[in-house]
Formats: structure tokens, sequence, C-alpha cells
């Protein structure tokens, strides 16, 4: 809808761009003004006829007869003002509004206000506007014809319409809650507004090649078979390379769900034309190199990093693997573009890296890839913006057991871990800090790991600072038994003898984290032991996760303690928070968004 510069200009105040932004601005209370029979829990209409009045320098008091409730009530006003004390003329009768309260069994009133408009409800909302012009500019503006004009149903509209509206019934349930009709038409209408919004910042370009393999018969001499998501990924991938339009796609895998096998996938499919993937570590870019080596062996596959020499001729291979270091080569020209882990990327890494082998008019098809499990919710949001598909199994179940350990636990703890290692097995112990700090309650690992040397050989450590880390957990996959690092270790490493985490201070970190460094564990089939640490005697939070295996079940669990990002502005995770919509809860109402959106179209 285009709005006018004055209707504008009240927008801004009231912190709204669009007209369901507006819609969903839901009153802070109602003037009832209609008679009621009875008290009710707020201010109401009072059919008043003056039985006395008595002045003092201070106040003036009225004995009223309310007609609608059958008994008498007293009023005070404090302070009024001269013209109020020849308004109040015994016998004379008039309407007033105020709230009845009662005190030592009579019922009282506090400055009754006069009024001459009766009947009506009328929706007050908190103060950006004042409340006449606020008034008018609603009736104006939300009317039924341009809700619907926006998109909306019919029972949508007219829910909302009965919010700002109300003509018989205030659309309120228990304790001034709204109602569930209420509650389900702000939720949509915030849903369909903010998708509806993203849809229209995305932008469709003419891919710079269409690419048109097949993949089903490498996927034969895979020495496994594919599981049916992995399946459902690359076929959405390839119906987005055959296209004339540049894809954009983001896959979003669990832990081990196999994502480097849709990625080696997408560069068959892409065969005859060069592909190139960006991984967010060396360690990940060289696991990536070894896996595409084995399996792609009719294909010449290049790694870049900072190490690779200048003077190696990219031209000459069909697919390249390489860090951040490829920000800073002269890209050859590639028909699909790919990042693992793309969150540990900058947006402008990831754009800049796109834009190093796109033409001024025509794009790349370029695939994100995440190992960091999202709400479906929050997936079925994102589609309006981006085409996501979802890796929610695994190609083997996992079996790791999750247990809540305290201090009086440790001697235990240490019997399991020396066990694992006796079976040649590797154990990684996750602390908090590298450095003591008095702010947290628990070992740094500069304090732990003197014990951990003391008592155990082949140690490792390793945190987000140190400069060799990739070179300290590569020789760890190799010859160590534990590794006592940060969270550097929560995203992408294949270490294939891990059995065992333990996370110290659990409680400080997010679900997705903790599930995250879960995943590290049990990668081949291994029985897998996961022990969060934890001072607290209890925690919910520490409990559902433990019951909890599923990466989209635990990323929606973890909405319950933290507010979602901000897709519109691009800072994911930046503490946006929905006005309305609880996203862990309301996937019924986000696919109706997206469906009936689709339909729209």
């Amino acid at each position: 809808m285009k709005f006018k510069k004055p209707e504008q200009e009240k927008l801004i105040k009231l912190n709204c761009s669009t007209l369901l932004c507006l819609a969903i601005n839901a009153p802070s209370s109602y003037e009832d003004l209609r008679l009621h029979s009875e008290v009710i829990d707020s201010a109401q209409l009072l059919d008043c006829s003056v039985e006395n009045v008595f002045a003092t320098n201070k106040t003036l008091q009225i004995t009223f007869y309310v007609h609608n409730l059958g008994f008498s009530i007293q009023a005070v006003i404090f302070s009024p003002r001269p013209y109020m004390r020849h308004q109040f003329i015994q016998g004379s009768r008039d309407y007033y509004y105020a709230k009845v309260e009662f005190n030592m069994g009579k019922a009282q009133v506090a400055h009754p206000k006069k009024v001459t408009k009766i009947g009506a409800i009328t929706a007050k909302y908190k103060p950006s506007l004042r409340s006449d012009v606020m008034s008018r500019f609603m009736a104006s503006m939300i009317t039924k014809e341009n809700l619907m004009s926006e998109g909306l149903n019919e029972s949508i509209t007219t829910a909302l319409m009965k919010l700002h509206f109300p003509t018989d019934t205030l659309p309120y349930a228990e304790a001034k809650t709204f109602n569930h009709e209420t509650l389900e038409a702000l939720k949509y209408t915030e849903v369909y507004d903010y998708m509806q919004q993203l849809s229209h910042k995305r932008s469709f370009f003419d891919a710079k090649y269409s690419c048109s393999n097949d993949y089903k018969e490498w996927a034969k001499t895979l020495p496994f078979q594919l599981t049916n998501e992995q399946v459902a990924a690359i076929e959405d991938i390839k119906k987005d390379l055959s296209s004339n339009v540049a894809a954009k796609r983001m896959i979003v895998g669990d832990v081990g769900c196999g994502k480097t096998m849709v990625i080696l996938a997408s560069v068959v499919m892409a065969k005859g034309y060069r592909s190139i993937l960006m991984a967010p570590t060396t360690l990940l870019a060289n696991q990536l190199f070894e896996e595409a080596t084995k399996c792609l062996p009719d294909l010449k596959v290049a790694l870049v990093n900072s190490k690779t020499s200048k003077k190696l001729d990219l031209n000459e291979f069909d697919f390249i693997i390489g860090t951040h270091a490829l920000l800073y080569r002269d890209l050859p020209d590639s028909a699909l573009v790919m990042v693992d882990e793309q969150h540990r990327f900058g947006t402008q890494q990831r754009n800049l890296l796109a834009k190093l082998v796109e033409s001024s008019e025509k794009r790349v098809h370029f695939l994100q890839f995440s190992a960091t499990p999202i709400p479906r919710t929050q997936a079925m949001i994102d589609s309006a913006q981006i085409d996501v598909s979802l890796i929610t199994t695994t190609p083997f179940e996992k079996d790791i057991t999750t247990s809540i350990i305290h201090r009086d636990d440790f001697t235990q703890l240490l019997d399991h871990i020396k066990s694992e290692i006796a079976k040649q097995h590797q154990v990684l112990l996750v602390y908090p800090l590298v450095e003591q700090s008095d702010a947290i309650a628990y070992q740094s690992i500069d304090e732990a790991q003197e014990f951990w040397k003391k008592n155990f050989n082949n140690v490792y450590v390793t945190h987000g600072k140190d400069k060799n880390k990739e070179e300290v957990l590569e020789e760890f996959e190799k010859k160590g038994d534990l590794l006592i690092a940060t969270t550097v270790v929560e995203v992408g490493i294949s270490l294939p003898r891990l059995t065992t985490v333990v996370i110290v201070g659990a409680e400080r970190l997010g679900l997705s984290t903790l599930h995250q460094l879960r995943g590290r564990v049990s990668r081949n089939g291994l029985k897998g032991y996961c022990y969060l640490f934890t001072n607290q005697e209890k925690s919910s939070r520490l409990d559902e996760f433990s019951k909890c295996e599923n990466g989209f079940d635990i990323a929606s669990l973890d909405l319950k303690y933290r507010q979602s990002g901000d897709l519109l502005s691009g800072k994911a995770q930046s503490g946006k928070k929905f006005v309305w919509v609880n996203m862990g809860e309301d996937e019924k109402i986000v696919k109706q968004v997206k469906n009936d959106l689709l339909t729209n179209i």
C-alpha cells in the first residue's frame, strides 16, 4: 500500500513501515462506554444522579446514585477547578466514566469524567501520537478493504477489525490477554508481513550457465547409499542448476548428516563447468579435498590455502577447494560457487567470493551449507528470501549417552576416560576459558592442563587464539588420547576415534553449541558419551537437552531461552524478537503463511 506524506510521517513515529505492521500494533487498553449492570475490572460507564455535594478547600465530594448498578457511590475530586464546583447540581442526571473501587465495603470513584458519547468501545494505544490523532489515523488506515488488499484472508481481517474496533465484546480472554482468535490473527499477520518484506528483498538474476548433468550413476559408485533427505536436497539443487535463473540456496544439515556428499553431488551435476568451494579452516578444506579426490576420480581437484603458490594455474582444475585465501586469488570462470559452514564467514566475504567469478549481468549458482540446525519455523521464514533444504537425518543412527555431572562425579568420570583411552578411543575436554577469571567459577585451560598432563599421556591443548590450532588438531587426530580445548572444536572437525566429550560449565553455552560439541563424537558409529559438567544443582534446560538428540528440535528448544535473529537487517541472532510469534511453537501458523504467500504469487 502506498502512503501519502502525512501518513508516512505518522508511521515513522509509530516505528512502522507497512500497513500490516500498523495492524499488529494492538491497543494497550479500551475505553468501554457501554452500560454494564455490574462492576467490571476497569473503568466503566456510570449512569448517575447527583444525591449530595460537599466541598472543602481541597476536595469536591459527590454522592451519586448509579442507576445501572443499583446503588449509591461516593465520588471525590482532588484540587477541583472552579467550574467543577458548579458542574454537579443536586438532582441532575448525567453519564460519567470512572473505575469503581471498594474501600471498607463502600463503593468509591476518583475523578469521574463526564461523557456525552455512549455505547461505543474505543481502543487506546501507547502514546506515540496524541490520542485523538491516533484514533483518527487508525480508523482511516485499518479498514477491511485495506487489509484484504494486502493479501489477508477474510477471517484474519475480521479478527483484526474486531481487535481495533470492537462493537459488542472485547477481544480479551482471562486476565486481559487476547483471546485465541485474536492472538492467531496477530501471529499470522506478523509472519505474513515479515515474509512478504523478505520476499521483496529477494532478487533474481540470469544464471551464467545452466548445468544438466545427472548424479545417479556417480551415486552408485559410492560405498554406501545416500539417505532419502540427502537425495531430496540433491534433487532440489539439480532443479536449481538446470534453471536459467541463478540458484541461491541454503542447505542446513544436522551434525553428521552427510553434507559433504551433497557438496560432491553438486560438483558432479555441474560437471563440464568449474565449481568452487570455500571452507572456514585449513583443516576442513583439507578434509573436503581428501573426500573430493577419493570420490571424484575423473575430476581435477585443487586445494588453495594461504601457503598455496600464486603460480598454481587454477584454470587447469574442475573443482577448486580453498579457505578464505580464495578471496585473494584471480579465480577462473565458474558455474557453481559453494560456501561450507557459511555462518563462519561474514556476509561480505560470502558475497565477495561469488562476485569474483560473476559477470555484470549474469550470476553463478550459489549454495551455502550449514551444520547448525535452525528451527523449521525459521527455515520456512528464510525461504521467503533464499531457497532452503533441510537434512534432519544421519546416514547411521548415532548412539550417544548424554549425562549431567557435578563435582561429586569426578572419580567416575576419570574411570570412564581411562577406559575409553584403553580402547584406543579419544576424549575431548571443553573448557569455558583459556586463562583464569574470577568472573567464572570454573577452571580455565591454563589451570586444568597440568592435572591432565600429569595423569595422562598424549594430551594436546588448543584454543581459538592459538595460531597453530589446526596443526594441533591434525596431530591429535593421528596421535592423541586427550584434547583440551575451548569451543574452537565446535564445528566441522572429523575425529573418527573421538567417543567422549566433557563440556565444563555447560549451562553457560547455547543449546545449539552444546549439540555441535556433542556431534563431534560417534562420527563413525562408535558408542558415544557427552558429559555436561555444571555447578548448578538443577537445570531444566540441560535436562531437556540431554533427552533430545535431533538438532532441529534442539534449535526450537533453544528459542525458549534466547531471542531469534533479525533476517531483514541481516543480523542473525542479534536479539530481534517477534512481538506475537513464538518461533519454537508456532510452526503451524508459519507453514500456513508460507502456503498462502505461494498461492498469492
